[in-house]
């Protein structure tokens, strides 16, 4: 294809490190090596995985270079400001592999007041990275709402603390950040507590404030069971674990929310 080593390494320039990029497209380095030396070209596969991480066509890398970079150019933001919040994760990558697997966890949200959201969240290592995937599955019959949201990020450790930035699927996407404490005691393995930042959805995309507590369930749990046990529940309902319960009803336990009138 022409033009297309120079294009290649207009779009690899754009990022930290051409590791970084094998990683993402799931590409041998030696591979890729051999593509950004113009030894060989890759397959319409590959090429399209490459293009895709790009946020291009296959078939923009046969453009003449000074268009191309025009085209990549409206497509990345500043490299600097891309570097500088992608190096923040994952942080300590080894001390974040301890708590990867699945979590039943629990916060309170302006959406549902009096009532805790259980949700299911996966912290799992890909390509390098820890990515985190969440569900929040809701069944409320009386307002006739049936509600799936799911939602993917990535996960930091750092300074003892775990960073977990999260977006949601589908229209309108929104962002939400959490920060948990990790297992302080060697006998005590189950519970992660924290806070959360979100909106809340039936209040106007209300920004709001919760504790938050992710309950670690193991590698391969039983989803199925797991999945049917999230929704809203009551704070006194008999599925709430105690430690959830005092840790979400305490009295320092306050929802904050931001007032929509001064």
């Amino acid at each position: 294809m022409e033009n297309f080593l120079e294009n290649l390494k207009s779009a690899c320039a754009t990022q930290r490190s051409i590791s970084h990029i094998c990683r993402q497209v799931a590409i041998n380095r030696q591979q890729f090596n051999r593509y950004i030396n113009g030894d060989t070209q890759p397959s319409a596969y590959n090429l399209a995985r490459i293009a895709g991480y790009f946020g291009l066509a296959a078939g923009d890398f046969a453009l003449p270079p000074a268009i191309f970079r025009q085209r990549l150019q409206k497509l990345e933001p500043p490299v600097a400001v891309r570097a500088g919040l992608l190096e923040g994760f994952p942080g300590d990558i080894e001390a974040l592999r301890r708590h990867t697997g699945y979590f039943q966890t629990y916060h309170r949200s302006p959406s549902w007041p009096d009532l805790v959201i259980c949700s299911l969240s996966r912290i799992y290592e890909e390509h390098g990275e820890m990515r985190v995937k969440s569900m929040e599955r809701i069944r409320d019959s009386d307002s006739e709402i049936r509600q799936d949201s799911k939602y993917t990020g990535l996960a930091a450790f750092w300074r003892n603390r775990i960073f977990i930035t999260e977006r949601s699927l589908g229209v309108n996407p929104m962002l939400s950040q959490t920060i948990l404490i990790p297992f302080e005691a060697a006998h005590q393995r189950v519970y992660l507590r924290g806070v959360t930042l979100g909106v809340a959805w039936r209040q106007g995309n209300l920004p709001y404030a919760s504790r938050m507590i992710w309950r670690h369930l193991g590698p391969k749990p039983n989803l199925r069971a797991t999945l049917s046990r999230c929704g809203v529940l009551p704070l006194n309902a008999r599925q709430l674990p105690p430690t959830v319960r005092s840790f979400l009803d305490g009295p320092p336990a306050e929802l904050l929310t931001v007032p929509t009138e001064y």
